[in-house]
């Protein structure tokens, strides 16, 4: 008896699961468009699995327009050098959320998937002007998988530290944060296991570094640290910027410096610059705070 009731709730599970499936197409592909174009971009990809009208109406250009960029033509032709005329704007968000490599390979664009298409722009150490960086004695670029960009600077010992670097880049109106990716010692794997050289860190806890951005249009802002992070990279906040007009190129200034001649220092592995809207800086800032305080 019981194996017979279970034969025919299985069978009434089948029956609605099927008719529910039927239900689901009979929607007008307008109408699940409407409603997959107030979903984020991760969740419109789960749904456009469940039948064909849903991967219809999650192709349509509307819904991806306005996950894209205001400036993604500028972000395709002049950035990556390719042509917007004929791709979809699916295919379009697809390209804009890859890890685009630009400028000789020393900056790196994308659009995060989870943040309405806001731009984030990575620059490499090479892509930035290192005092004494052409002297083994003092600066090495070292190779690490723990970098996007495949190689870190690292510093040896120095006196005078000087890290300088500028941007002009179109982003969307909104508001940015800029960081230096950071890291105290010589990381290399052992065995399988990953292992922090501090030989040559020093220095950091007599003077603090100070970080330092500005724009041509007065806009400033300088951050002082002690530099404590042995052996875990950090993003260190340097500040943030306006940006009012997307139609304009924002010029920027930024750098990292430690000028006090009475000692020397080292150790010290400088990976890139992020620069990202400002809501991705909040997590990111309370992450490193979590990372510090465990």
């Amino acid at each position: 008896m019981g194996a017979n009731a279970s034969a025919i709730n299985s069978g009434r599970d089948g029956l609605n699961n099927e008719s529910l499936k039927r239900k689901l197409e009979d929607i007008p592909e307008a109408c699940v468009a409407l409603v997959l174009s107030y979903l984020d971009p991760p969740e419109i990809c789960k749904l456009a699995r469940i039948n064909r009208v849903f991967r219809a109406a999650s192709s349509s250009d509307f819904i991806w327009e306005s996950k894209l960029p205001s400036n993604y033509r500028y972000l395709l032709e002049e950035v990556l050098g390719m042509k917007v005329a004929g791709m979809h704007k699916k295919d379009i968000f697809a390209r804009l959320s890859k890890h685009n490599s630009f400028d000789g390979g020393t900056k790196e664009m994308w659009i995060d998937k989870n943040n309405n298409g806001g731009v984030c722009l990575a620059i490499s150490s090479k892509g930035m002007t290192i005092t004494g960086i052409d002297d083994r004695r003092y600066w090495n670029h070292i190779p690490t998988e723990e970098s996007r960009f495949q190689t870190v600077a690292y510093l040896q010992q120095m006196w005078w530290l000087e890290v300088d670097g500028d941007l002009e880049f179109q982003f969307p109106a909104g508001t940015y944060s800029l960081f230096f990716r950071l890291q105290l010692g010589r990381v290399a794997k052992r065995l399988g296991r990953r292992v922090c050289n501090t030989d040559h860190v020093h220095g950091w806890d007599l003077k603090p570094v100070q970080f330092q951005l500005t724009t041509p249009n007065g806009q400033r802002a300088i951050s002082r640290c002690y530099l404590d992070n042995i052996g875990t990279w950090t993003n260190h906040h340097v500040g943030d910027f306006v940006v009012e007009d997307p139609t304009v190129v924002t010029k920027i200034k930024f750098s990292l410096i430690q000028i006090d001649c009475t000692h020397t220092k080292g150790g010290l592995c400088v990976d890139s610059v992020l620069v990202c809207p400002i809501s991705l800086g909040k997590e990111l800032r309370s992450f490193d705070s979590l990372i510090v305080t465990k």
